[in-house]
C-alpha cells in the first residue's frame, strides 16, 4: 500500500481525493494523509515515516509549498512531492523543480492525469527503495548512486532502517568446498586467494541467477540466502548447478575441486548484527534454522547435497532424492533424518 500525504489549505480537495480514489482507499491500494500547509505536513512527515510521496500546493499560509519542498529535500531524501497548484506558469514550475519537485500538476485538478503521475511518482520510490534493499543485503556497493541516495545514507532515517529486523521464511545454503585447506597450507598465498576468488565466483554466478544472495563468506565456504516464492525449489537448482560446474573444473595440482552442500528452509530473523559503536554491521539471518542447515552441510560428504526430511516433503515431486538416513546435529537432542538431493 501507498501512502500519499496531500498539503492544501482548500479543505474540499481532501474530500475530491477521497471521493475520486475511494475503491482505491477501499482496497488497499492508498493511503491518504492530509496537511493544511507545509508546517503541517513536516509534523505529519515526523509522525509517519512511510510516506511514499507529497502532492502540494504553492500558496498556503505559514509555510508555502516552495519552502516545503526544500524542507523535503533536505531532511527526507527519499521521498518525492508533486506540485499540485494553479499557478502553472513557467517560473512558478522551474522554481518548483530546482527545488526538488518530482512532476507539475496545474489545477483544476484532472484526476485521470494526476493518478498516472502518482503511479509514475511511485514507480520511482519503489525503485530507490529496492537499491537501498540492494545495498543492504549484499552489505557492499556495487554501482554509482546518485546524491540523494548518497546523502540518505547519512540521515537518520538510513541509520534507523539498517536497524530494523523481521522475521521471514526463506531458504539458507551452506556450500563447503571440500580439501581446500590442504591447499592454503601448501601453496604460495597469492594463488591460494586467486584460486579461492575463482571458485566463489562461479558460485554466486549460479546463487544470483536463481535470485538468491551471498549472505557471507566463511573461509572456504559460502552462505547463501533465498526468498520470496519457490524459495527452497531456487536454493536446490542453484546448488545442483554449483555442484555441476564444479565438477566441470580442471585438476590444478593434483586437486580436483568438490563441494558439499547443506540446505534448509523455515523461519529466521533477518536484521543487521554486529556492533554499533564499532559500525561494523552484518546484514544477516540468524536462527535454528540457519544452524541447521550449517549442521546439514557438515554432515554432507563430497558431492552431497543433504536436506532435511521437512524439506524433502516440500520439493519430493520435482527433485530427485534419496534417504540418507539419521544424522546426529551437534545441539539437537534426537537425531533427525536427512535426504540427499541426486538430481
Amino acid at each position: 500500500m501507498a501512502k500519499i500525504l496531500v498539503v492544501d489549505d482548500e479543505a474540499d480537495l481532501e474530500t475530491l481525493i477521497k471521493q475520486k480514489f475511494r475503491q482505491k482507499i477501499r482496497e488497499k491500494d492508498y493511503e491518504f494523509l492530509f496537511a493544511m500547509n507545509g508546517v503541517k505536513a513536516l509534523e505529519q512527515l515526523e509522525q509517519h515515516h512511510d510516506v511514499d510521496m507529497v502532492l502540494s500546493d504553492i500558496n498556503m499560509p505559514e509555510m508555502d509549498g516552495l519552502t516545503l519542498l526544500s524542507k523535503i529535500s533536505d531532511q527526507h531524501g527519499l521521498l518525492k512531492a508533486v506540485i499540485v497548484s494553479a499557478y502553472g506558469d513557467i517560473d512558478n514550475i522551474r522554481m518548483a523543480m530546482n527545488r526538488g519537485a518530482f512532476d507539475f500538476i496545474t489545477k483544476p485538478v484532472n484526476f485521470d492525469d494526476l493518478e498516472i503521475t502518482m503511479q509514475k511518482t511511485l514507480k520511482q520510490v519503489h525503485q530507490m527503495k529496492e537499491t537501498m534493499k540492494a545495498i543492504k543485503e549484499n552489505n557492499i556497493l556495487k554501482m554509482y548512486v546518485d546524491e540523494t541516495v548518497l546523502n540518505f545514507m547519512g540521515s537518520r532515517e538510513f541509520e534507523n532502517s539498517i536497524m530494523a529486523n523481521e522475521t521471514v521464511t526463506a531458504t539458507v545454503a551452506f556450500i563447503d568446498i571440500c580439501g581446500f585447506t590442504r591447499i592454503s597450507e601448501t601453496e604460495q598465498p597469492d594463488k591460494v586467494v586467486s584460486l579461492l576468488n575463482s571458485y566463489f565466483d562461479l558460485m554466486v554466478k549460479e546463487i544470483i541467477a536463481q535470485g538468491g544472495f551471498v549472505d557471507k563468506f566463511i573461509g572456504d565456504a559460502v552462505m547463501a540466502v533465498f526468498r520470496g516464492d519457490y524459495h527452497l525449489d531456487r536454493a536446490v537448482d542453484a546448488c545442483l548447478a554449483v555442484r555441476m560446474r564444479i565438477n566441470e573444473l580442471p585438476v590444478t595440482d593434483a586437486y580436483r575441486p568438490t563441494v558439499s552442500i547443506g540446505i534448509n528452509s523455515g523461519e529466521m530473523i533477518s536484521g543487521n548484527i554486529g556492533s554499533a559503536t564499532l559500525k561494523r554491521l552484518d546484514y544477516t539471518v540468524i536462527g535454528d534454522t540457519v544452524n541447521t542447515a550449517q549442521r546439514l552441510q557438515a554432515t554432507a560428504k563430497e558431492n552431497q547435497i543433504i536436506i532435511s526430511e521437512s524439506s524433502y516433503h516440500i520439493i519430493k515431486e520435482s527433485f530427485n532424492c534419496r534417504q540418507v538416513g539419521e544424522a546426529v546435529l551437534k545441539n539437537k537432542t534426537t537425531p533427525v533424518m536427512v535426504y540427499e538431493v541426486l538430481d
